[in-house]
């Protein structure tokens, strides 16, 4: 099947509503360009330095999110034009992408990435370095930030009812600080899980934004 036919089944199998951010991370330009010519207008990439390449090769319209752990330093390369920053993970993470969009006069949005899985290699806050991190408040002082949902990666698992808990335990803390925090807040809306292996599962448990990519691009 081609890029095309992927993105055309999915379209009929996964809901209007929610977001597919084509993860197009390590493939190249060319493959981005034929899921861009299908109507795809979301990717993803996790390597600032490939995503600043790509940007600048790319048509303009396309929304890039940044979906990997994402470094202080390199915060300023993608600052002037990112769309999304699935990967929140600190309060110092926070400052720098506040003190970037400051300089680029830009609000950027950004999901708080959440450690739900079993797997120590997955980052992101615990759900109580979480609340802790919500509770401090300083985020309320970034103006240039939109803090707009939480993102968070099941165990890499076939056991449908090991994922579907950790799916669930990621929409109620989604739940639980829109009450506590974003009542007010109507871009607080985004729940990034679920990908290649598991997407139906997070969509049955509330997801509104799947990252996919070999279910797109194939294996790399």
């Amino acid at each position: 099947m081609s890029i095309r036919a992927h993105i055309d089944a999915l379209r009929k199998s996964v809901p209007q509503d929610v977001t597919i951010v084509a993860v197009s991370k390590f493939h190249p330009s060319a493959m981005i360009r034929e899921a861009y010519d299908s109507g795809q207008r979301t990717f993803g990439e996790s390597r600032v330095q490939e995503l600043v390449t790509k940007q600048q090769e790319l048509p303009e319209d396309i929304q890039w999110h940044f979906i990997g752990g994402l470094q202080r330093n390199k915060v300023k390369q993608i600052a002037p034009f990112v769309s999304l920053i699935h990967s929140l993970d600190s309060e110092r993470l926070l400052l720098e992408i506040e003190k970037q969009g400051a300089t680029n006069d830009r609000i950027i949005p950004c999901l708080i990435q959440l450690h739900v899985a079993e797997e120590e290699t997955k980052s992101g806050f615990s759900p109580d370095e979480c609340r802790q991190f919500l509770a401090k408040g300083v985020w309320r002082e970034c103006s240039h930030v939109q803090i707009a949902g939480v993102m968070g990666m099941a165990t890499f698992t076939e056991n449908k009812t090991q994922l579907r808990t950790e799916f669930r335990l990621l929409k109620s803390l989604f739940e639980e600080f829109k009450t506590t925090y974003f009542t007010k807040e109507p871009d607080f809306k985004e729940i990034s899980m679920g990908m290649s292996g598991d997407y139906t599962i997070a969509i049955e448990e509330g997801s509104t934004m799947v990252r996919l990519g070999t279910i797109i691009f194939g294996e790399r």
